[in-house]
């Protein structure tokens, strides 16, 4: 019960216009198939938004995006990280 209340606080003072969906000064766009299972996901009037970012879809079209509670972060395949090329060179000058 206390999730639902979090829920409808989200969009609170949320209006809708002939453009979308008004909330604090932005038009929010509906959410996107990758955000379903987000906990950030608020329902209003029979459609999801993301309170946390006007146009979900954008956020996506990049990879994950960084807001999604319901993805885990993944290490590439080699498990290496990525090391920074100036450092790396300098490192190898010093001999280490």
């Amino acid at each position: 019960m206390a999730e639902d209340k979090k829920k409808v606080k989200a969009l609170d003072g949320a209006v809708m216009t002939t453009e979308g969906l008004s909330f604090k000064g932005f038009i929010l766009s509906p959410i996107v198939e990758n955000c379903t299972g987000c906990d950030r996901v608020a329902a209003f009037e029979e459609q999801s938004y993301c309170p946390a970012y006007a146009e979900p879809a954008k956020k996506w079209a990049r990879g994950i995006c960084n807001f999604a509670t319901h993805v885990k972060a993944t290490v590439d395949k080699e498990g290496k990280t990525k090391v920074n090329p100036l450092k790396a060179s300098k490192r190898a000058a010093k001999g280490r």
